[in-house]
């Protein structure tokens, strides 16, 4: 029996260096995503609630618009990932409604910072999955499994304990965040109802860059009819504190930012472990804003955002065994 010849050295060790710098990519990726979410929702209270710019509406329109130019850029000229062409009206008519789905929930998210804890948004945001569910059934008639229904139940139930348990509830901003997460939960239903075609699909870079221009100019009339003193105020507050304006951009890309970076981690590990990491990245966005706003937090609170958290993760391993 004629032995195997040994393994060559040279071939183990470059085998083991890419290795190591695909680990190390992927974990620069990771670190990218959960810095600029964090980050951005971290600025969006501080300027929002702390920094007196109380203009929900045109920070949604920054985000927006740097989304744009951002977007544009990184598939036109760095080609990060090739441009897929819009083929016909209907197809465009889709992606702008998507747009306007899109602008609502940013906008809502946007609000509820104003007048609630992120530890709370972000208790609430946790509810995402139910909404999805409950959107899927009504458009799609689409079921699940009933142990993945029932995973749902301490999703809500986490909420429902931690409103009863939030110092700095407040009724309107519990509803504007509701309300976001739902319309969040409806975009994603709806994307796959609407672009589910493969003539129609588009990857979510370039769905970012058809659809952020829409929503630029949808929200710059809302915010001039909404906040109509914001041009005066936002030039105001720019003179008063001369890192407004620095603040106000990087607040801006970083919201492009979140985008690509998980659109990157999405293509170089896998959708579920996305999710994982989503689940965790709240637990790290409730802690840091702990520390920074001190805002007061009960074991109530902490329990149900626990519970919602729990209930989350196991709804997506429900979804993963009995799809």
């Amino acid at each position: 029996m004629r032995s195997s010849p040994p393994a060559n050295p040279s071939t183990m060790s470059s085998l083991s260096s890419s290795s190591k710098k695909q680990a190390l990519f992927i974990t620069s990726l990771i670190v990218l995503w959960y810095s600029s979410n964090i980050g951005v929702l971290l600025l969006n209270k501080f300027l929002l609630s702390n920094y007196g710019f109380r203009f929900p509406i045109f920070l949604t329109m920054c985000h927006m618009s740097a989304c744009a130019i951002l977007s544009y850029l990184s598939i036109v000229f760095f080609k990060m990932v090739p441009l897929q062409p819009v083929k016909s009206r209907h197809q465009f008519f889709k992606i702008a409604t998507l747009s306007v789905v899109f602008c609502g929930s940013v906008v809502g998210g946007n609000i509820s910072l104003r007048y609630l804890p992120v530890s709370f948004n972000q208790a609430v945001g946790a509810t995402t999955p139910f909404f999805t569910a409950v959107f899927a059934y009504l458009m799609t008639f689409k079921r699940e499994a009933w142990v993945t229904y029932a995973a749902l139940v301490p999703v809500v139930a986490g909420v429902v304990i931690a409103s009863g348990g939030e110092p700095g509830f407040h009724l309107y901003g519990f509803i504007m965040c509701i309300s976001a997460t739902a319309a969040r939960a409806f975009k994603s239903v709806l994307q796959g109802i609407l672009l589910s075609s493969e003539g129609e699909k588009l990857n979510s870079m370039n769905l970012l860059l058809y659809m952020s221009p829409i929503a630029v100019l949808v929200l710059l009339p809302a915010a001039l009819i909404m906040e109509p003193n914001v041009l005066e105020v936002t030039l105001s507050l720019g003179r008063q504190h001369k890192y407004m304006w620095l603040l106000l951009i990087l607040n801006s890309t970083m919201a492009y930012s979140t985008n690509l970076s998980n659109f990157l981690v999405t293509k170089h590990t896998s959708a579920l472990t996305l999710q994982v990491l989503g689940n965790a990245k709240g637990a790290v966005a409730v802690v840091s804003s702990i520390f920074i706003f001190r805002n007061p937090v009960t074991l109530a609170g902490i329990a149900g955002y626990t519970m919602s958290v729990a209930g989350v993760a196991a709804y997506g391993e429900a979804k993963r065994r009995f799809r």
